[in-house]
């Protein structure tokens, strides 16, 4: 079975607030195959987002003008919990409307500093008028929508703490955190903040050329014929789910997007890439339209 892509390129991406190289900042990670067709890898780190993002569009462009085709797996939400969008009140495909709020709503500047913990106080102050859904900032960032900790139990109880996919992926070792936390060791909220608008971005410089899955090309298995008009399909990932452990040097985010970058790699060459598209066997009708037009999904989950 043909291989759907020509190389894989995995993000680790950061809210950090300061400058930084090593773990914590931007890794990318790239596999691809050499002229005899062995596949390798190579990392790259940048000490900011916005030294990041114009280091993956150069990558990009460098295999646009080879002609290949190239899997972006970012490893943050591209989604939030089914109704986020309406308690917004904002019209249109929830996943859209959510993508246009953030990049209208986020400022993050050359140097990292942004205003992730304004905007999630923001929200939830249009959703609640209360400190939850979002939570976690540190001390100087607390203020009436935003505390330091954990909201009480049952604060907002209608409001989903996870996505269907973290339900998904949670077993054993595998504990996603919730999209709601904005600090602390693993939060992904303020990576999501800062990582949407980038990855909007990116496909509306690529234009037709680009697609987002699940939200643009259905939650279905993809084959060839999916792929063929497309030089950039980008997905989220969550790179845990893969087991890689660094090697003598390599930093622990490092060693995260090699290791995830080479096991899609051997899944798309094994033929089993394509159907980690498509939904789980069973997965209903309902849970299909909530996936693929709000929540998203983790490829692989």
């Amino acid at each position: 079975m043909a291989r759907l892509f020509d190389a894989y390129i995995i993000v680790d991406w950061t809210a950090a607030e300061t400058k930084k190289l090593g773990d914590g900042s931007v890794w990318i990670g790239v596999a691809k195959r050499d002229v005899r067709f062995r596949l390798y890898t190579e990392t790259h780190n940048a000490a900011t987002r916005a030294e990041g993002e114009k280091l993956l569009n150069s990558l990009l462009a460098d295999h646009r003008k080879r002609g290949d085709r190239v899997l972006v797996g970012f490893d943050f939400n591209f989604g939030y919990p089914a109704g986020t969008a309406a308690r917004l009140k904002l019209d249109g495909a929830p996943w859209q409307a959510m993508w246009k709020f953030m990049a209208s709503n986020l400022v993050d500047k050359p140097d990292n500093t942004n205003n992730r913990y304004q905007v999630a106080a923001k929200m939830n102050r249009l959703m609640t008028d209360e400190a939850w859904p979002f939570w976690g900032a540190p001390a100087k960032q607390a203020q009436r929508w935003l505390t330091t900790t954990k909201p009480p139990a049952g604060a907002g109880a209608d409001i989903p703490e996870f996505r269907a996919t973290e339900d998904a992926v949670r077993k054993g070792k595998l504990q996603p955190k919730s999209v709601w936390q904005m600090h602390g060791a693993g939060a992904v909220g303020g990576q999501t903040m800062t990582g949407i608008p980038v990855v909007r971005r990116l496909l509306e410089a690529l234009g037709p050329s680009g697609a987002v899955w699940p939200f643009g090309t259905g939650w279905r298995t993809l084959d060839a014929a999916d792929v063929e008009p497309l030089s950039t399909l980008v997905v989220e990932v969550w790179p845990s789910m893969f087991e890689g452990k660094p090697e003598a040097g390599e930093f622990k985010d490092q060693a995260q997007v090699r290791t995830t970058a080479e096991a899609l790699a051997k899944m798309d060459e094994a033929g089993d890439l394509a159907k980690a598209f498509g939904p789980p066997n069973g997965a209903s009708e309902a849970l299909v339209q909530q996936v693929e037009q709000e929540e998203g999904w983790i490829l692989g989950a």
